[in-house]
């Protein structure tokens, strides 16, 4: 069919194929784009805030590609290219992005950007229960190699540069749950130190900052009222989970969270543990399991199984799957559609 055109006309087309093509992508950016504030982010809700902030004045890239989950996610040596070039990183913190220390110390000598940790100031939730997922000797790998391609030294000053600042991240993150932005009212914090460093890295577009962050910050404090008056309203409060990511939801909004797994979903629960959990969901009359799409959903359907319950979605808002991001799903139609499954679950 194409052969059939004349060449111009093949052109044409093929031009217009690549560009459909380029549609259907991650809407987040590749590439350092000059004349504009660059913006890394290391996983999907930081990187739906600092659009919604950032507007027409950042370029941004998110590094967690769609339907990747962020526990299991290690940075590749192109991301450290990308974040030496840009004026902002923002990561997550609390212990989620536990690459982060080795990241920073592989950026160039002469990189200028800003490393933020945008849960500062919640009140973080600590726990026994350790968060699994220490790559730093994988990503160490990636620093070492992309230094040696740019003839560089790993010396204790050029780490210190990027990383003395970020040396406590979070000594003891193996006991602080990271699932900040499961909660509205934590979103709302991060939303903040979002805004304040864009503001700070690019003071000439601060109006604009404050006035999309003030439209952001209005809808995640109707949200946040929303659970609260709902979930006030439900005669249940236990929820089982298939990992432990609720917890500031449940502190938040009056829940009490079950988990089959730990803070990261890759831990593997005892059958000892099933066996209670089971029991407990008998004893509490629990209606219903929660799942969430990244993970497998093997372990919440034995349970469920056992317990002679059903299945449910409940999203941690980790990233979005290849279906949602072509939906044109966010942040905020996911935590929406939470409350009408906890809603219909605790009844």
């Amino acid at each position: 069919m194409i052969s059939k055109l004349p060449r111009s006309g093949q052109l044409l087309l093929v031009m217009m194929l690549v560009l459909v093509l380029a549609g259907c992508g991650a809407k987040s950016s590749e590439n350092i784009v000059e004349g504009k504030v660059n913006v890394v982010t290391t996983f999907y809700p930081i990187y739906e805030f600092a659009q919604e902030i950032g507007g027409e004045d950042v370029n941004i890239i998110n590094l967690l590609p769609v339907g990747v989950e962020p526990h299991d996610w290690t940075p590749r040596s192109q991301d450290i290219v990308n974040t030496s070039k840009a004026q902002l990183f923002l990561y997550n913190g609390a212990g989620l992005e536990g690459w982060v220390p080795n990241f920073l110390k592989g950026l160039d000598s002469g990189s200028k950007v800003q490393a933020v940790e945008v849960s500062t100031g919640i009140d973080y939730i600590m726990t026994d229960e350790e968060h699994e997922h220490d790559h730093g000797g994988n990503e160490e790998g990636h620093a070492d190699e992309h230094a040696e391609e740019h003839g560089e030294e790993h010396t204790d000053e050029h780490a210190g540069e990027h990383a003395d600042e970020h040396a406590d991240e979070h000594s003891d993150s193996l006991h602080t749950d990271p699932h900040t932005w499961v909660s509205p009212k934590s979103a709302l914090i991060m939303a903040e130190n979002i805004k304040n460093s864009l503001q700070t890295a690019d003071p000439a577009h601060k109006e604009g900052y404050e006035e999309r962050y003030a439209k952001l910050a209005e809808r995640l404090q109707t949200l946040d009222n929303k659970f609260r008056d709902e979930l006030a309203k439900v005669p249940n409060k236990e929820i089982v989970v298939s990992h432990q990511a609720f917890s500031y939801m449940a502190r938040d909004y009056g829940l009490t969270q079950h988990a089959i797994m730990g803070l990261s979903p890759d831990s593997e629960p005892r059958g000892q543990d099933l066996v209670e959990l089971a029991n407990t969901v008998k004893t509490e009359g629990i209606k219903y399991i929660f799942f969430e799409e990244l993970v497998s959903d093997k372990l919440a359907k034995t349970l469920a199984n056992e317990a002679g319950v059903e299945t449910m979605v409940l999203n941690p808002v980790e990233g979005l799957t290849e279906e949602q991001a072509k939906n044109g799903e966010n942040y905020f139609t996911l935590m929406e559609k939470n409350l009408q499954n906890l809603i219909l679950a605790l009844q």
